[in-house]
């Protein structure tokens, strides 16, 4: 018998559905948001009070900074609370605003590691001309255009998923309402909507990737034309923190979205999707903070202002 989309309640099983597992993971993660929103705010602040930190590079480094923090709170804080709750329940409305802020953010996420590349492509190819060519109103315009069209992209999917009907079960595999636990669960014909979800996230997903990739691939044949290795490291080192969390971001993604809905895999896309929805956004401070010279100064001006 078919319910009514839009009047049923979605149960998200969470993470596991052992009872004595849940405090434990109560305990780990709530310490694990703890610390990305501190350790991201920190950033912010440490970006906000050095005036040697006000470049675009840098910029852009504090907006994903809040961004990820936003992007952490969609989804950890419910996870808390079900952990907590026996009922673990998410109300469809819920279900498809969590699902619109996941993907808006997370697009967003993506499109600024992007914009950093380009910033590291101009600093390293074309250093004469960089203030020119990152000039602040065209940081701004790529920063709106990081949010038009992630949220774009978030909105249309919505529409997508509200379009579908749910029978019976309305059991998510998944600690959040993300798009493949939601379409295992639909009654309706899915796969249209799978073409047109796994074509668009393509086109989302792949061009700040390719973006990305084409960026480092022009840095590196620029690299190895220094003649110097001390010339080449420190070209080499200014990009290093960016990629580590570009592959640790990426990395997770490709594995969970590219994928057609029948490899869908509940165990082991809880684990990817905690590395990029988690993890990612708790070790990008320590990532940034512990390899960057720029922002280990600014972190320690920062708390000598606070001690002072």
């Amino acid at each position: 018998m078919n319910h009514s989309s839009s009047t049923s309640d979605f149960i998200l099983l969470g993470l596991s559905s052992n009872p004595q597992m849940q405090k434990p993971l109560f305990a780990i993660f709530f310490i694990m948001y703890l610390v990305t929103v501190g350790g991201n705010v920190l950033i912010i602040l440490a970006i906000h009070s050095d005036s040697r930190l006000h470049t675009p590079m840098y910029i852009f480094l504090s907006i994903l900074s809040f961004i990820d923090i936003c992007f952490t709170t969609v989804i950890v804080p419910k996870m808390l609370v079900n952990l907590l709750s026996e009922t673990k329940t998410i109300s469809y409305t819920g279900c498809l605003i969590q699902m619109y802020f996941f993907m808006a953010l997370g697009n967003t996420d993506s499109y600024l590691l992007a914009s950093m590349a380009i910033d590291r492509l101009v600093a390293i190819c074309n250093p004469l001309h960089y203030d020119v060519v990152m000039r602040p109103q065209r940081c701004l315009f790529m920063l709106l255009g990081s949010c038009t069209i992630s949220h774009l992209h978030a909105l249309f999917r919505v529409l997508l998923m509200s379009r579908l009907s749910f029978c019976a079960s309305h059991v998510i595999k998944h600690f959040f309402c993300d798009t493949q636990p939601v379409l295992k669960l639909s009654c309706s014909d899915t796969s249209s909507s799978q073409i047109v979800v796994m074509t668009e996230t393509l086109a989302v997903i792949v061009t700040p990737f390719l973006c990305i990739l084409f960026s480092y691939l022009r840095i590196i044949v620029t690299v190895l034309r220094i003649p110097s290795a001390a010339g080449k490291w420190k070209a080499f080192s200014t990009c290093g923190s960016h990629l580590t969390v570009v592959a640790l971001f990426y990395g997770s993604v490709i594995y969970v979205y590219f994928r057609p809905l029948s490899m869908y895999s509940v165990v082991k896309d809880r684990v990817a999707t905690v590395m990029y929805t988690v993890v990612t956004p708790m070790m990008n401070p320590f990532i940034y903070s512990l390899r960057n010279k720029d922002m280990k100064r600014g972190l320690r001006k920062f708390m000598g202002k606070v001690h002072t």
